[in-house]
């Protein structure tokens, strides 16, 4: 059964640091692209960053970039994310994704909660 498990969410100060895992499990994991996405009350789904099936290639949203830093670790059927500098606007439910080559099989996990407030 195909599995994306999000944790490390949680409460932190304005300023502060969080890292994200999401562990897969019951597909072939390097051969995914990997996305986080984040999705705030009220508000649609949004891109945060991607990173291809071997990590040689990462996209960020400008509202993250410089801050934020997506891995992955294929040998743990892993994916990171490492959110530097954190912000109130940062708070959201933190989704990962996996998806196929012109998205033939698409994954996500149930989210895990990040609030940035003082």
């Amino acid at each position: 059964q195909v599995q994306l498990v999000e944790s490390g969410g949680g409460l932190v100060q304005p300023g502060g640091s969080l890292r994200l895992s999401c562990a897969a499990s019951g597909f072939t994991f390097s051969v995914y692209t990997l996305r986080w996405y984040r999705q705030a009350p009220g508000k649609e789904r949004e891109l945060v960053a991607r990173i291809t099936n071997t990590g040689d290639s990462t996209h960020y949203a400008d509202s993250v970039k410089g801050r934020f830093t997506i891995s992955r670790d294929n040998a743990k059927n892993t994916v990171y994310l490492q959110m530097n500098s954190l912000k109130p606007e940062d708070t959201a439910v933190y989704y990962c994704n996996a998806i196929t080559i012109a998205t033939i099989n698409d994954y996500w996990g149930q989210g895990t909660q990040v609030t940035v407030s003082s």
